[in-house]
């Protein structure tokens, strides 16, 4: 087992959280990726997207819905502070996760974390274990409180075409 799925793994057993850990043939390393191997709605794939504090050089978390888009200026106001691109070397520094394979907990440091409420109309989701090939499912509110997050809107408003 990588070092990375281990992290994940011993993080919800210390919560007391039973999930099956699962490694996908084909890959999870995008929500459409992780839907299809999962079976599920692209929007029961909670994604980590990873930005960077400009004063500080923090990562900051927003666990989203994988239908969804993260609106970097509501990303910013929610976070209080102007929010940059995070590069790979930030993200596996303070997460200890790859790009593609960034789970929502089992962090390497205390992270920031907002959470998409839409996550919360789901009875399970989906989110990376580590590795862009694992997954395990959820119930939404378990992941909420698990990952330290704040519920709040950050997404970018929906196309209504």
């Amino acid at each position: 087992m990588s070092k990375s799925v281990a992290r994940v793994t011993q993080a919800l057993a210390e919560a007391g959280v039973t999930a099956d850990i699962v490694e996908m043939a084909e890959g999870t390393r995008t929500a459409e990726d992780a839907a299809r191997a999962a079976g599920c709605a692209l929007d029961q794939i909670a994604k980590s997207i990873i930005f960077q504090a400009e004063a500080t050089g923090d990562a900051v978390l927003f666990i989203t819905a994988g239908g969804n888009r993260v609106d970097a200026a509501r990303a910013s106001a929610v976070a209080g502070e102007p929010l940059g691109k995070a590069d790979a070397g930030l993200i596996r520094a303070q997460t200890g996760f790859a790009i593609g394979g960034v789970a929502p907990i089992g962090h390497l440091t205390r992270v920031r974390a907002w959470f998409d409420p839409r996550l919360l109309d789901f009875d399970l989701v989906y989110a990376a274990a580590g590795t862009p090939r694992h997954i395990f499912g959820i119930a939404p509110d378990v992941l909420l409180h698990l990952s330290r997050a704040v519920p709040a809107r950050f997404v970018m408003d929906q196309s209504t075409d």
